[in-house]
């Protein structure tokens, strides 16, 4: 059973000067290691973090989302971690589900763990009918290009262990890498597991990138990209 100092929380962080105190306080009340990727912010996303007891990385300059998964990534690895937990830095993952995110992990059924909001038991909180229908057509895009078939589409609370955090090497830099994610899985031939969870979409959240507008980009991009 790991403790929450095994467990490395990589949070990429663009502009999220107004929420991410709020964000990471109770993963660091908890005594998960809390890693920021700032994506080069121009806002004061640095500031409003420097009284925090983090692990800090910033990107010079601004790559994508993508990208600063893999700084993390790769900044766990260099760590030592024994699993990692992609967080978003906007609030709308729920912190207290990390210990469900880690359990198939633990148990040694699963290499990679990702949540789900379509599942049985998921909830996606004031999430609007046709961003809904958008993700849906994302996730047949998924299974087309990736042959795995998933309930949820561009979900990025994920939980890794050791084994994965050794394999998944991301190089699309921005919203079609969690497509990209899914081929890695497939490729590495790494082991699996759907977990139930409660995203909270807010007016900060949808004004920060969850428009329907930037879903489709999302699905375009999957096929511009064409990733297998």
């Amino acid at each position: 059973m790991s403790t929450p100092a095994d467990v490395f929380i990589l949070i990429p962080a663009y502009n999220e000067g107004k929420v991410i105190a709020t964000t990471i306080a109770p993963l660091l009340a908890l005594g998960y290691q809390v890693v920021v990727i700032d994506d080069c912010s121009t806002d004061d996303t640095a500031k409003a973090l420097s009284a925090h007891p983090i692990h800090y990385l910033r990107h010079s300059i601004n790559l994508g989302q993508g990208a600063a998964i893999q700084t993390g990534i790769f900044y766990a690895q260099k760590c030592g971690a024994q699993y990692a937990v992609t967080f978003d830095a906007d609030g709308q993952h729920n912190y207290t589900e990390i210990p469900k995110m880690l359990e198939p992990l633990e148990a040694g059924r699963a290499d990679i763990v990702m949540g789900s909001r379509f599942m049985r038991g998921g909830i996606a909180e004031d999430i609007a009918p046709i961003r809904k229908s958008i993700i849906k057509t994302a996730i047949i895009v998924n299974g087309i290009l990736t042959g795995l078939w998933l309930s949820d589409a561009h979900n990025g609370f994920r939980a890794l262990n050791r084994t994965a955090i050794e394999k998944i090497r991301i190089t699309q830099n921005r919203m079609a890498h969690a497509t990209e994610f899914l081929s890695l899985i497939k490729n590495n031939h790494l082991r699996y597991e759907e977990v139930p969870v409660h995203i909270v979409y807010t007016d900060y959240s949808r004004n920060k990138g969850q428009s329907n507008l930037n879903s489709i980009h999302i699905v375009l991009d999957i096929i511009i990209n064409k990733i297998f």
